[in-house]
């Protein structure tokens, strides 16, 4: 079975998990994920203040310039509650957030439980994109949990064909 998938890796806390993409639940979403895993990314990561056990990875800004797929996103298989594993797409619209001109990508890392999409602007339905293999969540968790008591972080995202 062929397949696509992101590696996503941090080197302090050695997070290296694959996560498996769901273009059929969420297939604008993926397929925004996929085109801009063009390249390996590295993104900003810190654990979430609001929404629980969330490692979150806003996408810059500069990389979203002038980027087609750089559009706005529909929620599908949608959440306002993720579950340990989940990877989440939010999508904010311009000026939605403080007034800011830029729409907001995010990338959210869920790994545990008791997570919630509920932001200062309030509930926030994200998508989920993208599913851990259930055999590397724990090292995941682990890896997250890390990453929580170390701060703010970079964590690299790698699309692959499986």
């Amino acid at each position: 079975m062929t397949g696509r998938a992101i590696v996503i890796t941090e080197p302090r806390s050695e997070l290296s998990v694959t996560a498996l993409l769901l273009p059929q639940k969420a297939p604008e979403n993926a397929a925004f994920l996929w085109a801009y895993l063009e390249q390996p990314r590295i993104v900003p990561g810190i654990h979430a203040m609001w929404t629980g056990p969330e490692i979150s990875c806003p996408i810059p800004a500069t990389h979203l310039e002038g980027r087609s797929y750089a559009a706005p996103l529909p929620a599908e298989n949608a959440t306002l509650t993720p579950q340990p594993g989940d990877i989440v797409l939010s999508y904010v619209p311009p000026r939605m957030w403080g007034g800011s001109p830029n729409a907001i990508f995010d990338i959210g890392l869920f790994y545990g439980q008791g997570a919630r999409l509920l932001f200062p602007i309030g509930w926030l339905a994200g998508s989920v994109v993208a599913q851990v293999r259930p055999e590397e969540r724990e090292p995941f968790a682990a890896a997250c949990g890390i990453i929580r008591r170390n701060g703010a972080c970079e964590v690299t995202f790698t699309r692959v064909e499986i």
